[in-house]
């Protein structure tokens, strides 16, 4: 069984990461998927919270938000509409963001659609959440 497995996270924007990792995990659309070299090829959706991976004996996250996951057992191709770096996140907007989102969903607008309220409330959490993990905040 190979050590590190490849790691792809691409936006319709950019490459986000292109390195062999030690170890990934993955918010999937009904859960978070934890992904090690060697792992049973499958396909699936991408939800929204904090990817996580080792490379080089560091631990790095991201915030991403829907697409899709193909995994290889030497391979692993996540598709991101949004995904953010950890440390690209400023965290003062992305809780001004939160507070925001947390407002629309607890005063919705009658004309708005719930679940894209809901949408952007998951990002904002999960932009918060990521950029913490960078700052080793718990």
């Amino acid at each position: 069984m190979p050590d590190l497995i490849e790691l792809e996270v691409a936006t319709p924007e950019r490459l986000m990461v292109r390195e062999n990792v030690a170890d990934v995990q993955i918010p999937g659309k009904d859960g978070y998927l934890g992904i090690l070299p060697g792992h049973a090829a499958l396909l699936g959706q991408l939800g929204t919270g904090v990817l996580s991976y080792s490379a080089d004996g560091r631990r790095r996250s991201l915030s991403v938000h829907d697409g899709f996951i193909e995994v290889l057992p030497d391979h692993v191709r996540v598709l991101a509409n949004v995904a953010e770096r950890a440390e690209e996140i400023d965290v003062e907007r992305a809780k001004a963001d939160l507070s925001c989102a947390q407002d629309q969903v607890f005063n919705p607008d009658p004309s708005a659609e719930p679940a894209a309220d809901l949408d952007a409330l998951a990002l904002a959490q999960a932009r918060i959440d990521a950029a913490e993990k960078a700052h080793g905040v718990a």
